[in-house]
């Protein structure tokens, strides 16, 4: 009974504050904390305050704020219009055409700006009227929007990849923001042609027919935006900075951009901006302190052994390991941000995840396991709890697009099922053909 306590409390004490809506960040460190108390070790506050200045002290989460001030300026700076105008040159020619310009449009402005709910109150508030006016139903434009959205965390640059690197101890930030690319894509790809389905038995037509001076046009006003990402990969890729550095690259060159190019943002905007942005990063970093110290503590009670025998001990067949592990995720999802939940479950399942591959894991394209091994469970885990992102409780996509869309929740949720079944296609593609997050990185040179 003493050694399971320490459990029971921190599980009792988290569900019951997550019910009552205490901040997750502050559900997490009281939670660890109570459970510290509850062990028959000398582990007090102490052990607590330690563990959250380790947990917020690495160089790489400097990333963090930058990437948050990038996103902010590209938001606010006219970037979601012009992506917008490009993708509805490319593909609003065709059936349903303003679905495919939504869910590239939120594949683009996600990546570039690094933020889902940045994608949704961007690009939302622009296509969701316009979906409306060319008599789209007003529901399934918010479930699309909501759940494109969720793409661009896969598609670099991502904060919550580096947020995983620190998780898994320190993989590559650069491999694995290149192992997201073609993940990334293959669930916007899935989106589209699931919104292409139901926008032919609909009825849904296209809206715009833009000829190729046009395309050209737009193309060009887009670039700059989209040289962000080009120039953030590609400097980390080629080895002219790392990532941290690349953050601080793409905040000049947002500043540059908005202020100096589109002239969209004034000067006397940026310190509000800079507020704004200090605030988000000041609640990220507090809820990775508090998660690295729920990490630790979990660790020292052997929780992510005792959970990887548990499964093992449910079956030693991998792909029905894999799928108890997904469900698990999808799970959590549901109830647990994202960052929180990958820095928790990171440690706990990525034990699982080695396990079932045996004592000697196989190489993959000529790669060592201990290399390949961590980039692929970081794309299944944020693939995984991207889906989280959109449904109850804590659903901040699907909120946020439903405050954009004037939707009611209950009613949205019902028409986001069919999107759902696509990105969980997308993910047991994810999950059982490694290939698919290893190839890039390995082809330039990563791994």
């Amino acid at each position: 009974m003493l050694e399971t306590l320490p459990i029971i409390v921190l599980v009792a004490s988290f569900a019951l504050m997550l019910a009552i809506n205490v901040p997750v960040a502050i559900c997490i460190g009281v939670s660890t904390l109570l459970m510290l108390l509850a062990t028959v070790s000398d582990a007090s506050a102490v052990t607590m305050a330690r563990d959250i200045a380790e947990g917020m002290s690495p160089d790489a989460l400097l990333a963090i704020p930058f990437f948050i001030v990038s996103g902010m300026l590209m938001g606010k700076g006219g970037m979601a219009r012009r992506l917008i105008d490009f993708a509805n040159a490319l593909v609003g020619r065709f059936p349903g055409g303003l679905c495919y310009v939504n869910v590239l449009t939120c594949m683009m402005f996600g990546s570039i700006s690094g933020s889902a709910a940045a994608a949704v109150s961007s690009v939302g508030g622009f296509m969701i009227p316009q979906m409306k006016q060319n008599k789209y139903d007003a529901d399934f434009s918010v479930a699309l929007t909501s759940t494109a959205a969720t793409t661009g965390l896969l598609i670099p640059p991502s904060n919550v990849m580096i947020v995983y690197s620190l998780a898994a101890g320190g993989v590559s930030v650069g491999a694995l923001f290149l192992a997201g690319v073609f993940p990334g894509i293959i669930c916007g790809l899935a989106l589209m042609m699931v919104a292409g389905v139901f926008s032919v038995r609909r009825g849904y037509g296209g809206s715009y027919k833009a000829s190729a001076a046009e395309v050209a046009k737009n193309g060009l006003q887009a670039l700059p935006s989209l040289a962000l990402v080009i120039i953030v990969i590609g400097g980390i890729v080629l080895g002219v900075f790392s990532a941290t550095e690349g953050s601080a690259v793409a905040v000049l060159y947002s500043v540059f951009l908005t202020v100096f190019i589109y002239k969209e943002i004034k000067f006397g905007e940026i310190p509000k901006i800079l507020l704004e942005s200090g605030i988000t990063a000041a609640i990220v970093m507090i809820i990775i302190g508090c998660s690295k110290g729920m990490s630790t503590s979990l660790t020292a009670q052997m929780i992510p052994q005792k959970i990887s025998a548990m499964l093992m001990g449910i079956s030693d067949n991998m792909v029905v390991t894999l799928l108890i592990m997904n469900a698990m995720l999808l799970i959590v999802g549901t109830f647990m941000d994202m960052s929180p939940a990958i820095l928790i479950f990171t440690p706990i399942l990525y034990t699982v995840f080695r396990d079932i591959h045996g004592i000697h894991p196989p190489d993959l394209m000529g790669i060592p396991a201990e290399k390949w091994l961590p980039i692929h469970f970081g794309t299944i885990i944020i693939a995984n709890l991207c889906i989280g992102l959109c449904t109850p409780p804590v659903g901040t996509c699907l909120f946020l697009g439903c405050g954009v869309g004037k939707t009611k929740i209950a009613d949205t949720a019902w028409k986001m099922f069919p999107f759902f079944i696509a990105m969980l296609v997308a993910l047991m593609l994810i999950t059982f053909i490694p290939e698919i997050s290893i190839a890039l990185p390995k082809w330039l040179g990563l791994l």
